[in-house]
């Protein structure tokens, strides 16, 4: 008899629940999109409600196409755009304040000041991670500092912090879970990743109290039921992982050296170090990749704001392209040296820059240029963010010489050609781009028993299409030296 396994996937734009059985096969998707809210220039939330209510029309939605009910799901997998805050009540489950979410810029200035007091080789040392707006523990100390008396109510115990994937676990059981995984918890700066514990000096520093902070699980792990009142049947949630961490999983990148690359709001290149947390002298992150049984697997990442949200400007801001499939099409009637560079800092640049005051800017405009090369320029962006990344891994001593990647973007074979020819290396795209809801859904099925082990997934993966570097080297320098002055001009201004 098949067994079904149900994925959760909170995005940043959507939110999506898709039904996979026990070949890995999926039986039925839905996704629904949410709003979001820009208060001030880099600020950038999400009302909780909005999530929530997403989320469940889609986990209905889903079982409904697969002609299913919630008692033929086995376990439930969530994975979740990561970082984003929230912090409730306790009694009622009611936000105090909306999701702050990974993008937002606001707590730069308290970053600085960390920075400047010296405390950034010490957070680095336990997480992993570098001082920067991007992680949680910055919007927490924010939501803390400005909602009147929160300070006193989260020393009271009254009040709960959660990333999206702890508070939709809350909301799901009742109230009866406060729990994350060992991946979410590794992104909030609070997290001692060689510990594998919350890591009480850096509590101390940031003034969080303990008592507002999830219990940490694997990746893999019993975290509780859902009420029988939001699908019709209680149902075990097995798996939890940051989105990026379940791309990796879901590509089966599980041996050391392994890359994955996903390509939605924004990228996130992740490389499988093993048992051992690399730490970067380029400015990666590193991170908890998943937690099996008690024993981490760590990864080096680089993260990219903007990837497919630049492609969402020229869309909707500018309103260049009426839908993001046209993007393959202009592309291929442009040429690679076309000479537009747009560098999509609208929210600061990711690794290994790390510039939270850099803004986004189009170099190398001329009377000629037209819709078609500021289109090419966007993609041509998302690939050589990925070099930037690629460049960094290689001096820390692990360069990837082949590229799993997923998400949204890789649809467009234009821009995975062109990604391997700028890295000079094989990009695979794997037959369901959606991995990462399917990492989520292994992570389920691993504890459901439906999987017997990461080998066994492993033979689950299957390559779509694999795409070989066409350009010579002189070419791709060219092109990558056009680049790298681009951002250089960007970050002089």
């Amino acid at each position: 008899m098949t067994r079904y396994l149900l994925a959760i996937d909170q995005g940043t734009t959507s939110s999506r629940a898709m039904i996979f059985d026990d070949t890995g096969e999926c039986r039925a998707t839905s996704q629904q999109e949410f709003p979001q809210h820009f208060p001030e220039s880099g600020w950038v939330e999400h009302d909780p409600e909005d999530i929530w209510t997403s989320v469940l029309d889609t986990c209905r939605n889903a079982l409904k196409e697969a002609s299913l009910s919630a008692s033929d799901i086995a376990g439930i997998g969530i994975t979740n755009q990561r970082e984003t805050t929230v912090i409730w009540n306790r009694a009622t489950g009611e936000p105090i304040y909306k999701a702050i979410v990974w993008q937002d810029r606001r707590s730069a200035k308290f970053c600085e000041q960390l920075k400047a007091d010296g405390h950034e080789p010490k957070i680095q040392d336990k997480t992993g991670l570098l001082v920067d707006p991007y992680f949680s523990a910055t919007k927490i100390r924010w939501i803390l500092d400005q909602v009147p008396g929160a300070q006193a109510r989260a020393e009271n115990g009254e009040l709960a912090f959660g990333t999206i994937d702890t508070f939709l676990l809350w909301r799901l059981t009742g109230g009866k879970s406060h729990y994350t995984d060992a991946t979410n918890a590794s992104r909030t700066l609070l997290f001692n990743i060689h510990d594998q514990a919350w890591d009480p000096e850096l509590l101390k520093l940031f003034n969080i109290p303990a008592e507002l902070l999830p219990d940490v699980l694997d990746s893999s792990d019993a975290f509780g039921d859902i009420d029988a009142e939001w699908l019709g049947t209680s149902v075990p949630v097995y798996g939890m992982a940051g989105d990026q961490q379940a791309a990796l999983f879901g590509q089966t990148c599980f041996r050391e050296g392994m890359a994955k690359s996903t390509y939605g709001t924004g990228c996130f290149l992740m490389l499988n170090t093993g048992d051992k947390p690399l730490r970067s002298n380029y400015r990666l992150l590193t991170t908890v990749a998943y937690r099996i049984n008690g024993k981490p697997t760590y990864a080096q990442e680089g993260s990219i704001f903007i990837a497919g949200a630049a492609i969402q400007w020229l869309r909707d801001g500018l309103k260049l392209i009426r839908m993001a499939q046209e993007t393959e099409s202009l592309a291929a009637q442009t040429p690679a040296n076309h000479g537009v560079y747009l560098v999509p800092a609208f929210t600061g640049l990711g690794a290994p820059h790390w510039d939270p005051k850099a803004r986004g800017a189009i170099f190398g405009l001329t009377r000629d240029t037209g819709i078609k090369e500021i289109v090419t320029a966007g993609l041509q962006s998302v690939c050589y963010q990925t070099k930037d990344l690629q460049k960094a891994m290689e001096k820390d001593g692990l360069r990837p010489t082949a590229l799993r990647v997923d998400g949204g973007m890789v649809e467009n074979s234009w821009l995975l050609q062109f990604l391997a020819n700028i890295l000079g290396a094989t990009v695979d795209r794997p037959k369901l781009i959606e991995t990462t809801a399917l990492g989520a859904a292994y992570l389920a099925g691993l504890k459901a028993g439906i999987f017997e082990s990461l080998d066994a997934l492993e033979e689950l993966w299957q390559c779509e299409h694999s795409f070989q570097p066409e350009m010579t080297k002189a070419q791709r320098d060219g092109l990558y030296e056009g680049w790298v002055e681009a951002v250089d001009r960007l970050q002089t201004h």
